[in-house]
């Protein structure tokens, strides 16, 4: 068995993500019950992530969420992958990242991205538009202060004033220089190409004692390659979906997928998806996991696997627990 994968600490994102037929309400509940399960199988962190006006998300308040989904475990650590801060005033999110704290200490992590609303609609609604972005760093200078002490103007964020709750941000290019700068670990996903240049400057520009990478991505693992496979064909075809017509709609089967009629542009799109996700049996989704790990120095590895078959997910997960000795640690 290898030594990288038993010295990698494994983690797991979940999007809320509806299947067909599945209602907004069920696929939170669902949510809360995938966390214990995978607490069992012994994942070091259980992240819940933002989503605005998406059809089949159901995820869109995190830190609402990340409470359920503390009250319904004891160990593992609860967070966010991530709150969207361009969202949200600083004050605010610091309030209630105390909040999740001071009820379940020692448990609670911060993760924080700059994204903002997928469309022009729901960034109106959000009361703000593309370029917000760009405050990030501000934004994350002025939440890190009010952990600290206030913000100079007798403003304080109680409870969370004094605790110690892990911030990560979730980016690549200019968010990941501002990782560096303010010593803060950082979460990446998406083509390897394009990450490994961003995990090499994170770590040359760091300030702070240690720079701290997680990765991100889709392990599949099923008895045969091609059965791994078909797991990714729904979310796959969600993101050709939402690419060419602009919703993102419920998962449906791998079966009802295969048998569409896709355009031209679908199709490109859909193969372009389903590239580059570590899928397979076991041994060979160990091999690759391996290889990934030791080319991006990762210090943990954030899964985010969707499918519409819930039951093969789960199976997957206890899998990479597996192979990676989780519940021996």
């Amino acid at each position: 068995m290898s030594s990288v994968l038993e010295t990698t600490r494994f983690s797991v994102l979940d999007r809320s993500r509806r299947r067909e037929g599945q209602s907004h309400p069920e696929a939170l509940r669902e949510t809360v019950a995938f966390a214990r399960e995978i607490e069992a199988l012994g994942y070091h962190r259980f992240w819940v992530s933002e989503h605005h006006s998406v059809p089949g998300i159901a995820g869109s308040a995190p830190t609402v969420l990340a409470a359920a989904v503390a009250a319904a475990t004891s160990r593992i650590r609860v967070g966010t992958g991530g709150v969207m801060l361009p969202n949200h005033r600083p004050l605010v999110v610091a309030e209630q990242f105390g909040v999740l704290e001071a009820l379940y200490p020692g448990r609670i992590d911060m993760g924080l991205g700059r994204s903002v609303g997928f469309t022009g609609g729901v960034r109106r609604a959000l009361g703000h538009g593309k370029d917000d972005a760009d405050a990030f760093a501000g934004q994350l200078r002025e939440l890190l202060g009010f952990l600290e002490g206030g913000n100079g103007d007798g403003v304080h964020a109680w409870p969370a004033e004094g605790l110690k709750i892990p911030a990560f941000v979730l980016a690549t290019g200019a968010g990941a220089g501002i990782a560096a700068e303010l010593g803060l670990p950082l979460v990446v996903g998406g083509p390897e190409e394009r990450i490994v240049p961003a995990i090499e400057r994170y770590r040359a520009d760091f300030r702070g004692a240690r720079p701290y990478v997680v990765v991100s991505g889709t392990v599949a693992i099923a008895d045969s390659r091609q059965e791994a496979r078909e797991m990714l064909v729904p979310e796959a075809w969600a993101f050709a979906h939402a690419r060419t017509r602009g919703d993102f709609p419920p998962l449906p089967p791998a079966a009802e997928i295969r048998a569409m009629d896709m355009s031209e542009r679908e199709r490109r799109v859909f193969g372009e998806s389903m590239r580059g996700q570590v899928h397979g049996t076991d041994d060979e989704v160990a091999e690759a996991l391996e290889g990934l790990i030791e080319r991006t120095g990762a210090d943990e590895f954030l899964v985010h696997t969707s499918t519409h078959d819930r039951r093969a997910r789960l199976e997957s997960h206890r899998r990479l627990a597996a192979l990676a000795r989780l519940t021996d640690r």
